[in-house]
Parts: C-alpha cells; sequence; structure tokens
C-alpha cells in the first residue's frame, strides 16, 4: 500500500511538471515578474565570463593545480549556463509556496478519494484586474461545488479573500480569483453620479472585488432581494429606484408603513401604494398596460420595449414596481376570508407581471427580510432571476439564493454587504436616500 501511494505520487508529479511546463512557457502576464530573475542570471553569466580569463590566467601560472580544480576552472562557465538556466526553468514554472498552498488545502479538508489535496499549478495577475490573483489549480477531481461550499474554510487557509471560482480550461483546473484577506472590500463606498450606468437599461448595485456589480434589466427584468434588519437591504432598493428614475422609468412603489420610509421627494416622484386595495388597484392597472402593449407589439412586429423604442417615434418608459416587504403582504395568516381573496388575488397579479412582465417594460423589485419559505409562491419566487442576499441567516439565504452561501459569506456586523445568486460578493453604494 505504501509503495502504491508512493508510486501514485510519483507518476502525479511528472503529470503536473508537464502540465506546468505549457503553463510557463505561455503565461506572459507573469513577465514583469519573471523578467528581473533573467536579468539576474545574464549579469552573472557576463560576470563568469569576465573571471574566466582570470582563471584560465591562473592555470597557466600555476600547473600544480589539482585535476580537480582545473576541470573547475576551465568548464565554470558552461556549468553555470547549465544549471543557472535549469535553476531558471524551475523558478519560472514552478509557482512559490506551492507545497505549502497544498498542505493548507489538506489540512481543511479540501481533497479527494485518494487523499491528495488540489496542486497549485501557477498564479498570475489579472489582466483586467491589477490587484487581482488567480490560483490555477489541478482540483485533483473535487468538482467546483465542492470549492465553492468550502470556500470560507479554503480563504481562511490561504489567508485570502475569493472574489470568483470558476473552471479553467476544461474541469481538471479550477481557478480562484483573490486578494489578500487585507485587502478585501471597503466597508462604505459612497454613491457618485458617475457610477451611473449609460447603457440602457443598467443599473448599478455596487463593487466586488472585480469592479462595479450590475443589472440588466432588458435582459434579467425582475430583482429578488434579502436580508435582515439592518442589512442595507432597503438602502439597495432605493438605490435601484434612484437609478430607474434618472433613467426616466415609472416608479410604483408598496409601503404600508405610511410613507416613512420614502420622504416628500419620493412620493412627489413615485406613484405610492399605502393599502391593500390601493395596491390590488396598481396591479390591475399595471397588468391591463401589459396587456396593451403585447396588443401593440403584435401589430408592430416588435418582440420586446427595447426593439419598439428604437423604431417608435413615442418610446414607451420601463414601468418599476417595488415592495420592501413582499412577504407581509403575502402572508395569510390571522386574515379574514376577504383578506385571504385581497391577498389571492394581489399574488395573482404579482405572478403575470413576473411571468410576463420582461418582454413589455414590467419590471419587479421585491424585497423580504421573513425566513419564511411558504409566503413567496414558488411561481412568483421562480421568475426572479436575479437574486440578492445581504446579512441573513442560512433560511432566508436559501430562500433568496438557494443555498447558505449568504449565511457563510456576510459577516454577521455587515451593512451593505451583499452577495449575488451566481456567488459575487459586493458592498452596495451609499446615497443619500432623503433626495433625489
Amino acid at each position: 500500500m505504501r509503495n502504491e501511494k508512493r508510486n501514485r505520487r510519483t507518476r502525479t508529479g511528472r503529470r503536473d511538471f508537464w502540465r506546468s511546463f505549457p503553463l510557463g512557457l505561455v503565461d506572459l502576464s507573469d513577465l514583469p515578474l519573471k523578467a528581473p530573475w533573467v536579468g539576474v542570471y545574464l549579469v552573472g553569466a557576463v560576470w563568469i565570463w569576465g573571471k574566466r580569463k582570470d582563471a584560465l590566467g591562473l592555470l597557466e601560472s600555476a600547473p600544480l593545480v589539482s585535476p580537480v580544480m582545473d576541470a573547475l576552472l576551465r568548464n565554470i562557465f558552461p556549468a553555470y549556463l547549465l544549471l543557472g538556466a535549469l535553476a531558471l526553468v524551475v523558478l519560472m514554472l514552478y509557482p512559490m509556496g506551492r507545497k505549502a498552498a497544498e498542505d493548507d488545502l489538506q489540512r481543511v479538508g479540501l481533497v479527494n478519494h485518494a487523499g491528495e489535496a488540489p496542486r497549485l499549478l501557477r498564479k498570475r495577475r489579472d489582466m483586467e484586474h491589477p490587484n487581482v490573483t488567480i490560483w490555477e489549480f489541478d482540483n485533483r477531481g473535487i468538482p467546483l461545488k465542492e470549492w465553492e461550499d468550502k470556500q470560507g474554510r479554503i480563504e481562511a487557509a490561504l489567508d485570502l479573500t475569493i472574489a470568483k471560482v470558476k473552471y479553467g480550461k476544461g474541469k481538471r483546473r479550477v481557478l480562484l480569483y483573490a486578494v489578500p484577506a487585507r485587502g478585501g472590500l471597503p466597508e462604505r463606498i459612497d454613491w457618485k453620479d458617475k457610477y451611473l450606468p449609460r447603457d440602457d437599461f443598467v443599473l448599478a448595485l455596487g463593487e466586488s472585488l472585480l469592479g462595479p456589480v450590475t443589472v440588466d434589466l432588458d435582459k434579467i427584468p425582475h430583482i429578488l432581494l434579502g436580508g435582515s434588519t439592518g442589512s442595507g437591504k432597503s438602502l439597495l432598493l432605493k438605490l435601484l429606484l434612484m437609478q430607474a428614475l434618472q433613467k426616466g422609468a415609472e416608479v410604483y412603489v408598496a409601503d404600508f408603513k405610511g410613507g416613512v420610509d420614502f420622504p416628500r421627494a419620493w412620493r412627489e416622484r413615485c406613484r405610492m401604494c399605502f393599502t391593500e386595495s390601493d395596491l390590488l388597484q396598481t396591479l390591475d392597472q399595471l397588468v391591463a398596460i401589459q396587456k396593451e402593449r403585447s396588443a401593440l407589439f403584435s401589430n408592430t412586429g416588435c418582440d420586446k420595449l427595447s426593439t419598439y423604442n428604437k423604431a417608435a417615434a413615442r418610446p414607451l418608459p420601463r414601468l418599476i414596481f417595488a415592495c420592501d416587504e413582499v412577504a407581509e403582504v403575502l402572508d395569510r395568516t390571522g386574515r379574514s376570508k376577504e383578506g385571504r381573496e385581497m391577498v389571492s388575488q394581489i399574488e395573482n397579479r404579482l405572478a403575470t407581471l413576473a411571468r410576463l412582465g420582461r418582454a413589455f417594460g414590467i419590471h419587479l423589485i421585491l424585497a423580504t427580510q421573513r425566513p419564511d419559505t411558504n409566503v413567496i409562491p414558488g411561481q412568483i419566487r421562480s421568475n426572479m432571476d436575479f437574486r440578492v442576499c445581504g446579512r441573513a441567516d442560512n433560511i432566508l439565504s436559501g430562500i433568496i439564493l438557494g443555498n447558505a452561501a449568504a449565511d457563510e459569506q456576510i459577516p454577521k456586523d455587515a451593512r451593505g454587504r451583499f452577495i449575488t445568486g451566481d456567488g459575487t460578493v459586493f458592498q452596495g453604494y451609499l446615497f443619500d436616500q432623503d433626495g433625489l
């Protein structure tokens, strides 16, 4: 058994070498870091060539030098070229800290059935994000899902913050996009007008380690936000609505707190719904608009709002409906028969808009902080393609994201820190929510 393990390690070592060899040859992104060592090698060659003449002169003047010393002095230059070149190749092909990284990953249990931890093949800078380093591993047959599930442990083991995990070329390699642990996201990023995306109809949410995080409502029409009290969920919702207003959208907001969360400037520019009957009337109006636009697009041969607006003399605005606590609206607990019927109608309208609104420029932004899987119906939740969750327990994280990532990766004291459905962690922009 011991010999078998030793032979397997030997075969694995040879395979890793031949995998690393072409990577080192083509990895030009590391050239600035490798160039100094090439320079040292060349300077050493020049220096030894100059001293070689002195060594040969010593041999002529001292014929009693031992044969070993004679051979060494006569061949010191070619020996330096050969051995130095081999050392340079090893230095370039094998990343520093390979064995340490393998040992650290083994300690946190990221191993295959044979007990082998992933092996680091190379580290290189991300050309698009100079502060990010890409760690490329031979994953030893460990699936990407296991890397994602153990991301927190990997970060602690390697002392870094991971921005993204994905497969490399094929599924034998895994790429970690990371920065040093002390170089993570800031705790606050103030909004600036220059952050407003120019593309129609793209909204900005914040910044990740890989740059701005945005959502294109023309491609991903509906947004589901989650987060516990104090996570910054409501502020993120208002950030999206503020940008929508700046881009010319008509915004409808359901607020059953009497407008406390939306000061006068918001109530002047948005259609506010303060009661359930008012909300149902608003949703009926949006469904009617959806039907009107469906007939209009059918007559003009357009498949979606952006196509229609390019050809139309009078473009149609996008319509945004937002609700900061949709779970409260849809909760039937303790309601009368009439109240449950009202909820059923509201739920039906929301489901219709979630299913059909995309093509007609009608978008839903729904938020919740309640960890109750039964409150938001599946037919609504399944059509909310863009999902974002702030600080949350594993139940709420599961409702919003389908996994426990928010519970595991968002610090319990974080404000304005979120994670998207694809695992991107970002810090939301902070803006003056009292004005527009």
